[in-house]
């Protein structure tokens, strides 16, 4: 019999006009929002978009996906969907931690959904699973957020995260007996489970419970800790600053002696407050009252404590706190660098500084007082990472990876300083040979050098033909390394050139680098971008008609502000999740807390210079802009989705050639992290072979 609804739906969908006279895209409704600010008229006519849980909105995300999903099955999608599948089927391990003479590492062998909790219970016993997160839900869509072992090796916390949410619900795991405690914690966010050292509970961070789960703004946390076998409402409430909604709080715990360090931060802004309280009670002191500086513990003993700290030092520097009867004493255990640090931990009785020259990890070894031992003699170049562990311990392990070699993980002899190979992952079918990967420097528009990561096949001729994927991200501090991804290798293995740039509002080079990126110099990070695709081009390393820029959250607020800009640089453009309202954005979930990059809304200098760049705010009429494919999750909590739906509704209404704008919207899903295998899968080769498709032509 046929489906009548069907065939009405697929009428539908065809009659549906637009003032765009090129292509036909759904309908969506527009409404008179004019606003007067700072002098500025602000049109806003698609805001009913932003009550993105309202059944009207998930109607026309329905139609938006309709609509996208008749571009995207293809000869290159369903090739690279093959290919996924295969090379999906690996098995792979994290980077391993122990507490007492009990491993942990989480595995996958590619089939499940997600990766399971391993354990060995000593250090020659058979791993044992001990968490499966795939039993959480037949579809994979509720997670495994984070988990955190109590210091005597008994007890696991865990947090779950349904579709993707940032919110947490943690549960507690008897080791011993492969059971779930009573133990039940909710409406924790952006939270660890900090043990306490006789592992009697844990300290977490609480918000008030929205009325709106996924779109009401988070402010005010609070600070508790859950003592094991009690009902969370008997939890002990340790801090809070009603006066200071936008407050939020850690707290770290020494292995020894009777301290807590308390940090208050604010946003994203990594400068910190920093307390301690002497005796274990909620009785803080405060050492760091001033937003001056990053202070961010790595360890201690009975009477000093260990930091990273940037303290008139942009790159970066080492300072113990010695805690004597009459007062705290900071002493500089290790100075500032030409280059900066990226990662320091403090294990067994060495201190591990993990310093980054020109995005390359460079890893020595310090005693406790700062006197240099050595170097990590590591031959190959790319990223290194891990080093954690506890004072006193013997063992510690890190992981290596580039563009084109998989992750490889080392145990590390904290005694002799020697390593050796624990586990290499292994890609069906890669050759790392037949790979090759570079690091090139390119001048931006205002001159400073920038650098690019090449990735390729050996036996590809590059030429102005080539498909190119440009990719970065350009905030917040955060770096973007060398590492080993299956999205990023099958872009490569498709025969395409992948080219990772490190832009300014990152940390490579520093806070400098962080800080010509941010507030009102973030147009460099735009610029930076775009002068990295006329870098490649100039080189006949793709062009205008072959390139892809591709970026997710910040970035992808980088490749729509770049597309919006320049235009003629680019033949796709794949915002992923992005920030693309910036008028906007501090009005959802914990927006608020980017003020500390992006400035604040409310303030005219600033509000001027997000307008100078907001993606929503900047199409122009009547232009052809290039290819576009906006991705976004119905369920991401960070950042809402109805920045990516306003944003796809303005530039379709705008839109004056046949370059398609697309929406794709996964359900079930959030800003990416803990994302099923299947889905990510899906949605790999939905991108990749829709810009391959754009790109030949075929």
């Amino acid at each position: 019999m046929i489906n009548v609804l069907n065939i009405l739906g697929v009428v539908l969908l065809l009659s549906f006009l637009s003032s765009n006279e090129v292509m036909e895209y759904p309908k969506t409704k527009k409404e008179d929002i004019n606003e007067k600010i700072f002098g500025k008229n602000i049109q806003d006519p698609y805001r009913w978009l932003e009550d993105f849980t309202d059944e009207n909105v998930i109607e026309w995300v329905n139609e938006q996906n309709k609509f996208t999903n008749e571009f995207l099955e293809n000869d290159y999608q369903k090739k690279i969907k093959k290919d996924l599948k295969d090379i999906w089927i690996t098995e792979d391990i994290s980077i391993p931690f122990r507490r007492g003479d009990k491993t942990f590492y989480f595995f996958s062998d590619g089939k499940k959904q997600q990766a399971v909790l391993m354990m060995e219970d000593c250090i020659k016993c058979d791993p044992e699973v001990i968490l499966d997160p795939n039993e959480f839900s037949e579809d994979g869509t509720v997670s495994l957020s984070d988990i955190s072992v109590s210091p005597n090796g008994e007890y696991l916390a865990f947090s779950l995260s349904d579709g993707g949410s940032d919110w947490k619900t943690w549960k507690v795991l008897d080791i011993k007996e492969r059971k779930e405690t009573d133990d039940l914690v909710r409406w924790s966010k952006f939270s660890y489970a900090t043990w306490e050292s006789d592992s009697s509970g844990f300290y977490y961070q609480k918000y008030q419970q929205p009325d709106e789960v996924l779109s009401d703004i988070n402010r005010s946390p609070q600070l508790f800790f859950h003592r094991l076998g009690d009902k969370q409402d008997e939890d002990k409430l340790i801090y809070e600053d009603k006066e200071n909604p936008d407050f939020s709080w850690s707290i770290n715990v020494p292995e020894k002696g009777s301290y807590r360090i308390l940090s208050i931060g604010e946003g994203t802004d990594e400068r910190n407050f920093l307390y301690i309280s002497l005796d274990g009670s909620s009785n803080f002191v405060p050492v760091i009252d001033k937003f001056e500086a990053t202070y961010r513990f790595l360890g201690g003993n009975e009477d000093t404590l260990w930091f990273f700290s940037n303290l008139e030092a942009s790159n970066g520097r080492i300072l113990s706190l010695q805690i004597k009867d009459d007062g705290f004493i900071w002493n500089e255990v290790v100075q500032e660098r030409k280059f900066p640090i990226s990662g320091a931990s403090v294990v067994g009785d060495k201190l591990i500084i993990n310093y980054l020259e020109d995005t390359i990890s460079r890893v020595e070894f310090f005693n406790l007082n700062g006197d240099f031992i050595k170097k990590l003699e590591f031959q190959e170049e790319g990223t290194l990472s891990g080093f954690s562990g506890k004072l006193g311990k013997r063992h510690s392990f890190f992981q290596f990876s580039n563009f084109i070699n998989p992750q490889s993980i080392y145990e590390l002899d904290l005694d002799s300083l020697e390593f050796k190979l624990y586990w290499k992952n292994k890609i069906k079918n890669l050759v790392i040979e037949n790979y090759e990967t570079k690091l090139n420097f390119y001048e931006s528009k205002d001159g400073t050098k920038i650098p690019i990561h090449l990735a390729y096949d050996k036996s590809i001729n590059i030429t102005s033909d080539t498909p190119v994927l440009l990719y970065g991200y350009g905030g917040f501090n955060i770096p973007i390394l060398p590492n080993f991804s299956k999205k990023f290798y099958m872009w490569i293995k498709s025969g395409g050139v992948l080219a990772i740039t490190n832009l300014r509002g990152g940390s490579e080079y520093g806070d400098k680098w962080h800080e010509e990126g941010m507030l009102l110099n973030k147009q460099n990070v735009f610029d930076d971008f775009a002068y990295a695709a006329k870098y490649l081009h100039s080189l006949n390393i793709g062009s205008p008609e072959t390139t892809a820029s591709m970026g997710g959250s910040n970035g992808g607020l980088l490749v729509a502000a770049t597309m919006l800009q320049y235009p003629e640089l680019f033949r796709v453009v794949i915002p992923q999740v992005g920030v693309l309202d910036m008028l906007r954005f501090h009005k959802f979930t914990i927006g608020w807390a980017w003020e500390s990059d992006y400035g604040e809304p409310e303030k005219e200098k600033d509000f001027l210079n997000l307008l100078s760049y907001s993606p929503y705010h900047n199409i122009k009429d009547d232009f052809c802009y290039p290819t576009t494919l906006i991705t976004t999750s119905s369920r991401d909590d960070r950042v809402v989705p109805a920045h990516s739906y306003k944003f796809a509704a303005r530039l379709q209404e705008k839109q004056s050639c046949d370059n398609p704008i697309l929406l794709r919207v996964e359900s079930r899903a959030g800003h990416g992290a803990g994302t099923s295998k299947d889905k990510q899968i899906d949605e790999i080769a939905d991108i990749f072979g829709y810009a391959l498709k754009v790109i030949t032509g075929k």
